[in-house]
């Protein structure tokens, strides 16, 4: 991943506008946060190009995919072996992210499933994996905070 820097408080300004209207021209997000357009367009390339901005695909609900079942698989693995771990749950689709963490877990995967039956064969298949030792699957029965990142936007840019 790039090297995302510092957001200043224009480019927070930028990505608020972006947040609420993503359909905007560059021109009317530049209008909204008082710069010019060359200096928005500018702006908006560099922090799609240093990794501050995601990638579109993190809109998409799964659920509309037809995968309305999501879970969190802890899963522990044979350490020399965790690069090929990766590279074999990356090529699962219904592993949407993997995280490495501290503990007695080596990592937090986070997978969809279109029903009980496949979230049972997508856990199977990570516990088939060569390296991983021992998985408990928890399912997300309720979301009860959606992804957000625009309080700390209005803190960045000065309206907190």
């Amino acid at each position: 991943m790039p090297n995302a820097g510092p957001v200043d408080p224009i480019d927070a300004r930028l990505l608020l506008e972006l947040t609420g209207h993503p359909r905007a021209t560059t021109s009317g997000l530049a209008d909204q946060v008082g710069i010019s357009r060359n200096t928005a367009q500018a702006r908006l390339l560099r922090l799609e190009q240093n990794g501050t901005l995601d990638s579109f695909e993190r809109r998409i609900r799964p659920e509309a995919l037809g995968y309305p079942l999501t879970a969190l698989i802890a899963t522990q693995v044979t350490q020399r072996r965790l690069d090929e771990v990766a590279d074999a749950l990356a090529a699962i689709p219904e592993v949407l992210q993997v995280h490495g963490v501290s503990g007695p877990t080596d990592l937090l995967v986070h997978v969809v499933a279109a029903g009980a039956e496949d979230l049972y064969r997508i856990a199977g298949q990570i516990l088939a994996v060569p390296g991983v030792q021992r998985t408990d699957t928890a399912l997300i029965m309720h979301q009860l905070v959606d992804y957000r990142i625009t309080p700390l936007l209005r803190r960045v840019a000065g309206r907190a």
